[in-house]
């Protein structure tokens, strides 16, 4: 299990959720700090901003998922196309940080995690209500993304 109520990334992340941010944009922003002061803030949140329910609405994979690579991206990604090495680590840490986190609830696509079908899909956003917040687990989702994001960090 992990322990993300403990994490104050995570609950930062569940914060920036609560504010309106989607889970992308929550959890990547959650380590803004840790990107470096040349780094945009502004164009990462614009950025990610597609990555939220599941890319774009869509119910794919989860937008606190894509948040994980995010991070890493901006923090451990390579520039250097064919350096082999590099893109192997970089690869191979989205995919501990992604099986961490389809083991502790049990997928990573969006519309299962949220017990959906693909006929329940609708391209709009869903409107933050304490009836959403009962229905989603969106807010632990991105809990638990940002704790294994400081697992899985150098």
């Amino acid at each position: 299990m992990i322990d993300f109520e403990k994490s104050e990334r995570a609950k930062k992340a569940m914060d920036l959720f609560k504010q309106g941010y989607n889970c992308c944009q929550a959890v990547t922003l959650a380590f803004d700090d840790k990107f470096g002061d040349n780094t945009d803030i502004d164009m990462v949140a614009k950025m990610t901003s597609s990555f939220g329910g599941g890319i774009g609405g869509m119910r794919e994979v989860c937008g606190a998922v894509n948040g994980m690579a995010a991070v890493f991206g901006i923090l451990y990604g390579h520039k250097i196309p064919e350096n082999i090495e590099e893109k192997k680590k970089h690869y191979g840490r989205i995919q501990k940080a992604a099986e961490m986190f389809k083991e502790e609830n049990g997928s990573i696509i969006c519309r299962e995690l949220l017990n959906m079908s693909k006929n329940d899909v609708k391209n709009e956003p869903s409107l933050r209500t304490a009836e959403y917040y009962k229905k989603r687990p969106c807010v632990q989702l991105v809990g638990i993304a940002a704790a294994i994001i400081e697992k899985c960090m150098d």
